[in-house]
């Protein structure tokens, strides 16, 4: 039997245009459906995936004490990062790992955040030779220029649609004209609208 190897995963949510934010980095437009939806749809999501749920937040979404499930390691763009750091939260995900690709962030910005300079394929390359260790996955967070600079090391994708036209704004991939086949794994809709979408990268084929 080989190795297990470590996953990188790609999990966002996305309007029906394949837009992450808006042009200014907006994400409030993403519809969450009445109180009861919106509360059902969270619930479900924070269980089945408590580690991507920010350290701030995890008591207030109930899983303050709970595991990480599939990530122990998270690896986001500046930009992504730069929403929390401007409120003044510089380790959003102290729970797990964290790496910010930037070119121009400080290093020292936090003692809990490694700062890459750049080559975010030889960091993810490093980080899935890593030993097992936890048997857990690394959780690509965003944004669409490092998941385009990252497609090929994609293994998973977690698309979360939600039922809005965005018209603009930063693409759930923003990179080479690099046409990428995935399967689709599975598929969950909520009463609120928004779908779940697991899709996992074909096994290569062997070519005689």
């Amino acid at each position: 039997m080989g190795v297990a190897v470590r996953k990188l995963v790609y999990y966002i949510g996305i309007s029906l245009d394949g837009r992450i934010a808006g042009p200014g980095g907006e994400f409030g437009f993403f519809p969450q459906g009445d109180e009861q939806q919106a509360a059902a749809y969270s619930a479900w999501v924070n269980a089945l995936y408590p580690d991507t749920v920010p350290t701030a937040y995890r008591a207030a979404a109930g899983v303050a004490d709970a595991p990480n499930r599939r990530f122990d390691t998270v690896v986001m763009g500046h930009g992504t990062y730069r929403l929390p750091l401007d409120n003044g939260i510089s380790s959003p995900y102290a729970h797990l790992r964290q790496y910010v690709v930037s070119s121009t962030l400080k290093p020292d910005t936090d003692p809990a955040v490694t700062v890459v300079p750049s080559d975010p394929l030889a960091l993810v390359r490093e980080l899935k030779g890593e030993e097992a260790g936890t048997g857990l996955d690394i959780w690509l967070c965003g944004g669409g220029r490092l998941a385009g600079a990252l497609l090929p090391e994609i293994d998973e994708l977690l698309i979360k649609t939600y039922p809005v036209v965005a018209g603009t704004g930063i693409p759930v991939f923003d990179g080479a004209f690099d046409p990428t086949v995935f399967d689709v794994a599975e598929r969950t809709a909520f009463p609120n609208g928004v779908t779940l979408t697991r899709l996992t990268r074909p096994a290569r084929r062997q070519f005689e």
